[in-house]
């Protein structure tokens, strides 16, 4: 068995025995009885490189008792294209997810198999997130999935990622936000990620944050043939603001950042980040959720690089 494989078996056996106490506290204090429930997503993507693609997805829900807790499948169509290059994919997944709407804790796994171009993966997004005390919570990270290139897909490049991070607060205003993570490539090459951020929030009541952000990692190796993104080292810094408001138990919110990063410790160029996102109240007959989000910064076709996405799901109780 490779590193790759033994280090995701090890994050998935590792999420399970931490997400099933948790499923057993919210059951003392949330009684609601579970519902059917039918949904549908889309996930659209475009890019300066002319890369597209689109996930549209119908799901199924046995057992749905809110947004933060339930059980289902999602049967995924996913188009991908470039200029003259096509693909096709389909992916069946198991979903499920134990949250504490107040606190965040708990768990959420999506596990499936993929197939496009004559491949197939199993795949894996999950994450559990404890608060041993008030002001620090502890939240491990698991994701296995293709490389989203041309190249990289018809070739059957996957990776899977694993780490894990800490939320210290500092005090009322100041919180700090560490990761370390490895990231595993099928075709050898491996990633060793860091992240800091700095949040302070000037007001309790604003919803507002001013974020100081700052990620590296680098590859064990720097030659894949340019079937992905792939310098020895990068890093990046950025100033973000960031904006949350709620209002009759639906939630908005906004985060802008400029930035600059670093490519093997030599090119320098700007970045910027913009993300949007709305979510409907947590219980109630119908969910909504809707993601939209765009960044500039550099890849091997040049330093000006645009990825822009939509995100979009729906869900109906019965």
């Amino acid at each position: 068995m490779s590193a790759a494989s033994r280090s995701l078996c090890a994050g998935l056996l590792g999420f399970m025995v931490l997400i099933a106490p948790c499923r057993g506290e919210e059951k003392k204090s949330d009684e609601t009885t579970p519902a059917m429930a039918f949904g549908t997503e889309f996930f659209l993507t475009n890019d300066s490189d002319h890369f597209q693609s689109r996930r549209v997805s119908v799901e199924f829900f046995p057992a749905f008792e809110n947004a933060d807790r339930f059980l289902g499948f999602r049967l995924g169509d996913y188009q991908y294209k470039q200029d003259d290059w096509r693909r096709a994919g389909r992916k069946i997944s198991f979903l499920a997810r134990s949250i504490e709407t107040r606190t965040g804790d708990g768990g959420a796994l999506e596990a499936g198999v993929f197939q496009q171009g004559g491949h197939s993966l199993l795949t894996l997004d999950g994450s559990y997130r404890l608060s041993p005390t008030k002001s620090t919570a502890v939240e491990f990270l698991v994701t296995r999935d293709w490389v989203e290139t041309p190249k990289s897909l018809d070739r059957g490049i996957d990776f899977s990622f694993v780490g894990a991070a800490v939320d210290q607060g500092l005090g009322d205003h100041f919180t700090l936000v560490g990761l370390l993570a490895q990231q595993y490539f099928s075709d050898g090459n491996r990633r060793d990620h860091g992240r800091l951020r700095l949040i302070y929030q000037p007001s309790l009541d604003l919803g507002l944050t001013l974020q100081a952000r700052f990620r590296t990692y680098r590859s064990s190796h720097e030659d894949v043939d340019r079937a992905y993104f792939n310098p020895k080292n990068y890093s990046e810094s950025m100033l973000a603001v960031a904006w949350r408001y709620r209002f009759q138990g639906w939630t908005a919110a906004v985060t802008a950042g400029l930035g600059n990063e670093k490519i093997n410790h030599d090119l320098s160029q700007p970045t910027k980040l913009l993300d949007l996102s709305l979510q409907s109240p947590v219980r109630g007959s119908q969910v909504f959720r809707f993601n939209a989000g765009y960044s500039r910064s550099t890849t091997f076709s040049g330093p000006s690089y645009q990825y822009r996405y939509l995100r979009g799901e729906w869900i109906l109780l019965f």
